[in-house]
């Protein structure tokens, strides 16, 4: 919502977003077998904005760590064959100020982000970053120090809009 706000009416922004999946087709949750997924790809989107990996550094899911980037470049691949030849961004995860969940800031920063750049070159997409904004920015996710609060949303919004209205 806030996403279309700034967009305006010469967008339509739908979220196909599940909380708590992981790119890791191995992964704890999937999100390849979520029907949000099938969703988007019915829809046949201009523009695709992929955030996953936040929850795929956790150790019950970064122990497939070789497979992220093939199942990266997996589902790049199936919205890269969509009839309406949508732009693709990928994001780099905020910033995790705890480990709650045994999510790791450090397997993000250190190995997700790396791995998300390196296929964002390969691919010749678009990368929205996402972890520099929240770097300092505690106040925008929740006491959990995960998820965004009200602000982080926005403050993400207010980031992938850039991103788009640049291009």
């Amino acid at each position: 919502a806030k996403l279309q706000n700034l967009l305006g009416n010469n967008y339509w922004v739908k979220n196909f977003g599940v909380s708590g999946r992981t790119m890791l087709s191995k992964g704890d949750y999937p999100y390849i077998n979520e029907q949000a997924y099938k969703d988007c790809q019915q829809f046949k989107p201009n523009i695709i904005v992929i955030k996953l990996g936040t929850n795929d550094s956790k150790p019950k899911n970064w122990k497939y760590k070789d497979e992220y980037v093939k199942d990266m470049r997996n589902m790049i691949g199936v919205f890269k064959a969509l009839d309406s030849k949508p732009k693709i961004y990928l994001c780099y995860p905020i910033k995790a100020f705890s480990n709650k969940y045994a999510i790791s800031d450090t397997v993000i920063h250190d190995e997700v982000i790396p791995m998300i750049k390196k296929v964002a070159k390969k691919e010749k997409l678009s990368v929205i970053d996402l972890y520099t904004p929240f770097e300092h920015y505690k106040e925008g996710v929740q006491s959990d120090g995960i998820h965004p609060n009200e602000k982080g949303a926005q403050k993400m919004a207010d980031v992938v809009y850039g991103a788009i209205t640049k291009e």
